[in-house]
């Protein structure tokens, strides 16, 4: 049975398996120090805030911000907002890239 492309995604033999693009979107969310600190950051401790997130990896309140935004964007971190402030969680995708960083950071 031959693979064919449907909606960004390859389905072979009844299995959905991610593109080339859709992988680069995730690893370039990858492409920063602070965003690798965020990801660590953030699976031991999900939902906290940007001000709790800024001050437990040393940046600022813009800069951190705008790298959860990058994060979002890549699909690895979720946001969801009560009130006025936004919680931030790990993605299912996000969670597995942690996974990745713990085992590489250990080699």
């Amino acid at each position: 049975m031959a693979c064919r492309p449907r909606r960004a995604y390859t389905y072979c033999m009844n299995k959905r398996t991610k593109t080339a693009k859709q992988m680069e979107r995730h690893l370039k969310g990858l492409g920063n120090h602070y965003r690798i600190d965020i990801l660590l950051h953030v699976s031991g401790k999900p939902g906290l805030t940007i001000d709790q997130l800024a001050e437990g990896v040393d940046g600022n309140y813009k800069t951190i911000s705008q790298h959860v935004r990058y994060l979002v964007h890549a699909g690895l971190l979720e946001v969801s907002h009560e009130s006025t402030f936004a919680h931030i969680k790990l993605s299912p995708y996000g969670g597995a890239c942690v996974e990745f960083l713990k085992k590489f950071q250990s080699l």
